[in-house]
């Protein structure tokens, strides 16, 4: 099948894959646009687990102070080399990143960031409301869990929905990151600092 390189140039544009990578995509898709951004989406994902195991030590620490002054972020964000470290993606990428901690304050970049004693506390004060319902104990433990588990994706800055686009998880914002660029690109650490709070 052959493809209408307007087309070509329409879904470069709409997902910065390469050329032959937009061609391929349209011809598993027979043309269909929509279906072409899916697969190449799929595939973006597949190419970023293989790449997750690479180690990335080169990276920046990006600083967003937001209008007013009042509250600031800095985020540690990892790729695999200098290079891709100066690009507008990967800053653009650690642009967004800060504003979402900055708008959503999370509490870790992942799981094993939050204490077990925030956990045990937490599971606590949902074990006394699931049981003051009155529901029988199985039923007690599934709501528990299930609050346990959203309490976590609520705080873990992986997890959580994209401020910008609430369709996408910043994992899933990362993983496209690393298929566009080519690198493995690591969340190390990130600090907000809001006027008058205290840190974590």
């Amino acid at each position: 099948m052959s493809v209408d390189a307007k087309l070509v140039k329409t879904l470069r544009e709409r997902t910065g894959a390469g050329m032959m990578d937009c061609k391929k995509a349209l011809v598993e898709a027979n043309g269909d646009l929509d279906a072409a951004v899916d697969h190449l989406r799929k595939a973006g994902i597949a190419k970023a687990a293989k790449k997750s195991s690479r180690a990335a030590n080169e990276g920046i620490i990006f600083s967003y102070i937001h209008p007013g002054s009042k509250l600031g972020v800095l985020v540690e964000l990892g790729c695999e080399t200098d290079f891709v470290a100066k690009t507008e993606g990967f800053n653009d990428l650690a642009a967004s990143i800060a504003m979402q901690v900055a708008a959503s304050n999370p509490l870790a970049v992942d799981e094993s960031g939050i204490s077990q004693d925030i956990l045990n506390k937490e599971k606590e004060i949902f074990m006394d409301q699931a049981k003051s319902s009155g529901k029988p104990e199985n039923v007690v433990e599934k709501i528990v869990e299930g609050k346990l588990n959203k309490f976590i994706e609520d705080n873990c800055l992986v997890h959580q929905s994209f401020v910008k686009n609430p369709d996408m998880t910043i994992s899933q914002l990362v993983q496209e990151a690393v298929a566009k660029l080519g690198e493995n690109i690591t969340i190390n650490r990130f600090v907000r600092f809001a006027l008058g709070e205290q840190s974590n």
